[in-house]
């Protein structure tokens, strides 16, 4: 039998730096500069990133500007 912990990180989508990057219409360097300067989290795999993709649309949401 699996905990609560267990079955919440089995949900987790996890998006790569490029689709982040896709997604966010930015550069892969962004990315990797928002999650260096813990802007956005990640959890390192091997030499690589992956990002909960419910952190960029929370990132999005937060970053969000109004204008005139």
């Amino acid at each position: 039998m699996t905990n609560n912990v267990d079955r919440g990180f089995a949900e987790v989508r996890f998006l790569t730096v490029a689709e982040v990057a896709s997604v966010m219409r930015v550069s892969k360097m962004t990315v990797y500069r928002l999650v260096h300067g813990g802007e956005l989290p990640a959890v390192r795999v091997g030499r690589s990133f992956r990002v909960p993709e419910q952190a960029v649309h929370d990132y999005l949401r937060d970053s969000f500007v109004e204008t005139a």
